[in-house]
């Protein structure tokens, strides 16, 4: 018993050992600035004397503030379990009144009138004013609101071990008669409180990838003036890239204000996991670049491209770790990758369908719906049964058709047959046509006869067949002969034909699907959406560079591609793949892709993205001007944000709605400076107001 009761008191004087030294801490003693005179469970006011004010560097609004009633020069003998071991983290909200703030400021008007006109004399000078008043008139009270309390307790993976430092979002109880002495942390008392990770989270961290990496962002930054050398701007602010994956991102602000610094280096940070010795973490990285400003070299950056990523690490290739796609050459990106499709290729007819149906989606015409609710995926039966196999093959002659019209380069390795596709009697009857028409009929009754025309040959020969199904008595009369003898009982031309051969009633029509022909190529086979996931699977770094593409080519082409990776490791998660690859996705001009906010469509690929992709290990990092334009649905599954400034209201108070950025609204709406955020993360328990880190490849490849 003996043993047992002196190893339990070793274990005891250890704690209260580290229990003083983690109030040392925190608690900075030439950081004491008042005393906390009000609170309840959301607000807590501070009184502070001038001579303390001055003493820190000032109080800037939005600053974080320490309340404790331990003494750190007086903590030898702390009880980490008792309640008074915490400390109470607050965040400068604005002034508030003190009992005698009415005879203050009559006092200071009175003053300030006799020294009135005297350029050399200020109404709190010793002469004007005596010491004691001007004592007592420095005393001013602050509102801040409470964000948590810290506190100490076991380790949770092992109780006898070091003691942890725990955070709670509240308050469990309060005194309003207790005095508890304030603080403003700075050095490594903040850099402490700012990076806080919860120890589960940690853990958890280590368990699932290997680590618990950070790596810095910036410095704090509490306003946007910004006075230097107070022990504060100096401060860190570091991130865990793991907060990344698998969930939604949001970086909002106005142009140029450092929207696309941050995502550099976010992206930079999630690269470096490759780099961790202990389990080197090789994450998919996809950009969807609208200005081209990640793909290629500018002045803006000092020619720090996020493509050149790679010369950070030793002995790489760049084709192992970072691909640059794009629809157009580049002279300076002689390896980029041609992101073009050949709409002509079996394999990729319901491909390149799905392309054309996006770039259409906006158009309401009765025609066009109807023409995009035909698809081409090969029936089941198509080996077994004729009737299904010639139907099949003469709608997607008819396609091609349409293409070959809309001007799409057709390439050499098309084949065009029309044995067996066209009733005899149907030809006949066209031959034979009286109607006024009728030379256009026999011209594509002929055409059809052919073994092999040309696809513009059919399309002219298509459009009359529409004209003649549509518009012909003598059609009618053919279709009701051909259903009696049909053992099936169906019409010759069944819907899906009618709806494609529909694209000819307008001469808009053909236009309209001409739109997707940036995105066709007569000579390639591959299907670019595959190439790319296959890049990011092998976790190399991807950047499409869509700075050439017209929006809807864009909007369709970024709608494929993630298409493709949502179903593909949609596929993995129901074959019960334990190594599901892990896939970030970066949006720049979100609002140009993204679904509206008021856009309530649940299937949107982009929707279900955000609401299922971390189930799926799809992480998602959306950047736009407008909070507002982004689906409801998106916000709410986003859990990292990075907030710059915006000019009105309408969006700030959308943003509001969002864990503490309420306290921000005033600072986001009027600091403009480039670079300054405010950020919440997954691991960081409350918003921080951080001076981003100017993205510099120069600069890290001599660290």
């Amino acid at each position: 018993m003996g043993i047992e009761r002196a190893i339990q008191e070793s274990i005891e004087n250890k704690k209260k050992v580290e229990t003083k030294q983690w109030i040392q801490e925190l608690l900075q003693t030439n950081q004491l600035v008042g005393d906390l005179y009000s609170i309840n469970y959301e607000n807590a006011k501070v009184i502070i004397h001038d001579t303390f004010r001055h003493n820190v560097g000032g109080i800037p609004s939005l600053s974080f503030l320490i309340a404790s009633r331990l003494d750190p020069n007086n903590c030898d003998d702390i009880d980490y379990k008792d309640e008074d071991t915490s400390f109470i983290l607050l965040r400068v909200m604005d002034s508030t009144t003190l009992p005698q703030d009415i005879d203050a400021e009559r006092i200071r008007v009175e003053t300030a009138q006799r020294v009135s006109g005297d350029a050399s004399k200020n109404y709190d000078d010793n002469s004007t004013m005596d010491y004691r008043t001007k004592n007592l008139l420095s005393f001013a009270g602050i509102q801040s609101r409470i964000i948590g309390t810290f506190y100490l307790d076991d380790n949770i993976a092992n109780p006898e071990g070091s003691l942890q430092l725990r955070f709670g979002s509240d308050i469990s109880n309060y005194y309003p008669n207790r005095g508890l002495k304030v603080y403003k942390p700075n050095g490594k008392a903040l850099e402490k409180i700012i990076n806080y990770i919860d120890p589960y989270t940690d853990l958890a961290s280590i368990e699932k990838y290997g680590s618990d990496n950070k790596v810095k962002i910036g410095n704090v930054r509490y306003a946007s003036t910004n006075r230097r050398f107070q022990n504060i701007d100096n401060v860190p602010v570091y991130i865990y890239p793991a907060d990344l994956l698998s969930q939604k991102t949001a970086l909002f602000g106005m142009t140029r204000t450092g929207k696309s610094n941050t995502t550099k280096i976010i992206a930079k940070s999630v690269f470096e996991l490759r780099k961790n010795q202990n389990k080197p973490l090789r994450i998919g990285q996809v950009i969807f670049d609208p200005n081209g400003e990640y793909a290629n070299e500018n002045i803006q950056d000092n020619n720090s491209a996020l493509k050149n990523i790679w010369k950070m690490l030793h002995g790489v290739q760049k084709e192992n770790e970072v691909v640059t796609y794009g629809i157009t050459k580049h002279p300076n990106d002689p390896d980029r990758k041609m992101m073009l499709l050949n709409f002509y290729l079996d394999e990729n007819l319901s491909i390149g369908k799905e392309i054309i149906n996006t770039i259409l989606a906006t158009d309401t015409s009765k025609y066009i719906s109807n023409f995009v609710q035909v698809n081409f995926d090969k029936p089941s039966d198509y080996d077994s049964n004729h009737s299904a196999k010639t139907r099949y093959d003469r709608k997607v002659l008819a396609y091609r058709a349409i293409l070959a019209k809309a001007g799409f380069p057709i390439s050499n390795g098309v084949s065009v047959y029309t044995k067996g596709l066209f009733n005899n009697d149907l030809l006949k009857t066209m031959e034979n046509s009286h109607s006024d028409n009728a030379t256009e009929y026999i011209q594509a009754a002929k055409v059809f006869k052919m073994e092999q025309p040309s696809l513009i040959q059919l399309a002219i020969a298509f459009e009359s067949l529409n004209k003649f199904i549509v518009e012909n008595k003598e059609y009618k009369d053919f279709e009701t002969d051909y259903i009696k003898k049909s053992k099936s009982g169906n019409s010759w031309a069944d819907d899906d034909l009618k709806k494609t051969l529909g694209i000819f009633e307008r001469q808009n029509g053909t236009r309209q699907i001409g739109k997707a022909i940036p995105q066709h190529s007569a000579d390639t086979s591959s299907d670019y959406a595959d190439d790319i996931y296959r890049d990011l699977v092998t976790g190399k770094l991807v950047i499409v560079d869509q700075s050439c593409g017209e929006p809807d080519l864009n909007k369709s082409s970024a709608y494929r591609i993630i298409t493709k990776i949502f179903k593909n490791n949609q596929q993995e998660f129901i074959n019960g793949n334990e190594h599901i690859p892990e896939i970030l996705v970066y949006i720049e001009e979100a609002h140009n892709i993204l679904p509206a906010g008021n856009d309530l469509d649940m299937s949107d690929m982009w929707v279900r993205t955000a609401k299922e992709g971390a189930k799926y290990r799809i992480g998602m990092v959306y950047a736009t001007q407008e909070v507002s334009s982004i689906q409801k649905n998106i916000l709410k599954n986003t859990s990292n944000w990075f907030i710059s400034h915006l000019n009105n209201t309408d969006e700030t108070r959308e943003l509001c709605k969002y864990y503490d950025f309420a306290d921000f609204e005033p600072s986001i709406r009027r600091a403009q400076d480039k670079g300054f955020l405010r950020v919440k993360t997954l691991s960081n328990l409350f918003v921080i107001p951080v001076q981003i880190d100017k993205f510099d490849l120069h600069k890290n490849f001599n660290t």
